[in-house]
């Protein structure tokens, strides 16, 4: 019993330092005149430092200027270049990706008002430019990056395992998880439209906050001590939703929207999350089914000492990112 106590501890400690998802590299291009277009890379930085990965241009696109600097938790390299051939069936490749969890967003938009979007992959790394842009294309792409953001996410993931302890009863359950994703769909919708906005790094403590509340909240219920959280969960839910929104929205913000499709990219990024979001409740109550019906003792199935990990871990990233605020 200790061991698997112990092992289970290891697992989420390494987890710790990656409470969020592996956010994407991102490659802008943009087309301003007939042969000129701006190009930005943005590389997320992992533990203050940047990935080695990077853009691989053709060889006849003639560079004519180049900056970078260091924005926030990304690094930004800005070029400007001259392209006399017409960009589809032209090939970007990405050197690095391959050994690394990392993926890279490219989103091109041309001065005729057409855009193209695709997630690329380490386990194919370059994109060669079709010749007509799909929709699909940002359908697929940003339906992709919620279904990661919430599976790599894994202190959101806390927070809704959390919520499943609390809640008892099917239509309990059903309405306080609607709570809380209509509540993080509203706040990532106003910031990433631009009608709201908070800083993230106190978001992220707060979110943080969320989390060991719940937990406390489950160690006194098992007590026996009354709990306004078990009276009304989807009130609790929807309150920090709106929190978690905000964390949603600026993975997305520095991740990169295609301009001219907004509306379309976010509602399927929200469809992602929500994807993501049911995917792991049905493990999960698979999960606590299998333990009630077997009688399982395994320690990972207990709910008291699952919980005093979730409130450990989430503890840690409080205390980690307050300190970040200095």
């Amino acid at each position: 019993m200790r061991k698997i106590v112990l092992t289970l501890l290891f697992i989420l400690g390494a987890l710790w330092a990656s409470a969020h998802e592996v956010r994407p590299a991102y490659l802008g291009i943009k087309q301003i005149s007939d042969t000129e277009f701006k190009i930005i890379w943005k590389v997320p930085s992992q533990d203050g430092k940047t990935p080695k990965v990077s853009p691989e241009f053709p060889i006849d696109w003639e560079q004519i200027s180049y900056d970078a600097s260091i924005l926030g938790a990304s690094a930004q390299y800005n070029w400007t270049f001259v392209i006399q051939d017409p960009l589809p069936g032209q090939r970007i490749a990405f050197q690095g990706i391959s050994k690394t969890l990392m993926d890279v967003l490219v989103n091109i938009e041309m001065i005729d008002g057409s855009r193209y979007s695709k997630l690329v992959k380490g386990s194919n790394p370059f994109y060669e430019i079709p010749e007509e842009p799909s929709v699909w294309e940002v359908i697929g792409t940003y339906t992709v990056l919620g279904i990661e953001h919430i599976l790599f996410g894994i202190d959101h993931l806390l927070f809704v395992l959390a919520l499943l302890f609390v809640v008892q009863g099917k239509w309990k359950l059903i309405k306080t998880i609607t709570a809380f994703t209509l509540a993080h769909s509203i706040t990532l919708s106003m910031a990433a439209l631009g009608y709201a906005s908070l800083p993230i790094a106190p978001i992220e403590a707060v979110i943080a906050l969320s989390i060991v509340f719940l937990a406390r909240e489950i160690i006194v219920h098992q007590q026996g001590k009354p709990s306004l959280t078990y009276q009304y969960p989807w009130l609790v839910a929807f309150t920090f939703g709106l929190l978690h929104g905000f964390g949603f929205a600026s993975a997305l913000s520095e991740t990169g929207l295609p301009q001219q499709s907004i509306p379309l990219a976010l509602l399927f990024f929200n469809v992602g999350v929500e994807l993501g979001q049911i995917a792991f409740i049905l493990v999960m109550l698979g999960l606590i089914y299998l333990s009630n019906r077997v009688k399982l003792n395994a320690v990972f199935l207990q709910r008291k000492t699952v919980t005093y990990i979730i409130g450990m871990v989430s503890s840690y990233w409080l205390i980690d990112r307050v300190i970040g605020f200095w």
